[in-house]
């Protein structure tokens, strides 16, 4: 898909306040935090969502680079990653991404 906003911001052809980049994945701050430290990490291929992925090598990839951004972000307390999946969990954009969010206590449940 080449129209995909989050395709094009990994592309580098739309700016975004980007945090950490691996050679699969790409990290940038969500422009609307539900957090203090809130970063959104995608797959630089395109899955429309979690359903698309064919196998566990990108999930992991986006947990390495999640992980790793925790760490930049001082998230040592904790942090929460969340993937929402279709319309009916919450996804807005068609694009696997994975939502790191963190700098305060976390409720459960979320919402």
């Amino acid at each position: 898909m080449t129209d995909c906003l989050f395709c094009k911001i990994a592309r580098g052809e739309i700016p975004a306040g980007k945090v950490a980049e691996s050679e699969s994945c790409i990290a940038f701050r969500d422009i609307s935090p539900q957090a203090p430290v809130h970063v959104l990490v995608i797959p630089r291929a395109h899955y429309a969502s979690l359903n698309e992925v064919p196998d566990g090598t990108v999930l992991a990839a986006m947990g390495d680079l999640a992980r790793q951004v925790a760490q930049s972000e001082g998230l040592a307390k904790g942090y929460r990653c969340v993937i929402n999946t279709g319309g009916d969990g919450g996804q807005t954009v068609g694009h696997l991404h994975m939502h790191v969010l963190g700098g305060r206590r976390l409720k459960w449940p979320p919402g």
